[in-house]
């Protein structure tokens, strides 16, 4: 089992940055891909970025490059989501996921662990 907790979300203007934080327990963080979707209201969760076990691979959704930016500490089982020039578009519940095959997946079927999520809100 692998528990995650996302933690830095919050209120900001457009343009503005927030970084998100997923912090992990249980099994070695190590051996997992992470990955970050979101929600917005009424709309199905979207993957956003992911990233390899070992950092060297990563993806990310067309709408989110150039902006956002996925890192991980794995002797701090930490991901982390750096987001910048945040648009009203961006509101959604941030979700972070661990996915089992280590190589980074934009695809939801393949994440087994999930964070509770933590609201992001953009105003214009």
């Amino acid at each position: 089992q692998v528990q995650l907790v996302e933690s830095g979300g919050g209120l900001v203007q457009a343009g503005g940055s927030l970084r998100l934080s997923c912090a992990a327990s249980g099994r070695t963080f190590s051996d997992y891909g992470m990955g970050w979707f979101r929600q917005a209201p009424g709309q199905d969760r979207e993957f956003v970025a992911t990233m390899s076990w070992s950092g060297g691979a990563t993806y990310y959704t067309d709408s989110v490059k150039g902006r956002f930016t996925i890192s991980r500490d794995n002797a701090k089982k930490t991901v982390y989501l750096q987001m910048n020039s945040l648009k009203p578009d961006d509101t959604a519940v941030y979700y972070c996921a661990a996915e089992w095959s280590g190589g980074g997946a934009p695809k939801e079927s393949f994440y087994i662990y999930w964070g509770q999520g933590t609201q992001v809100t953009v105003s214009s």
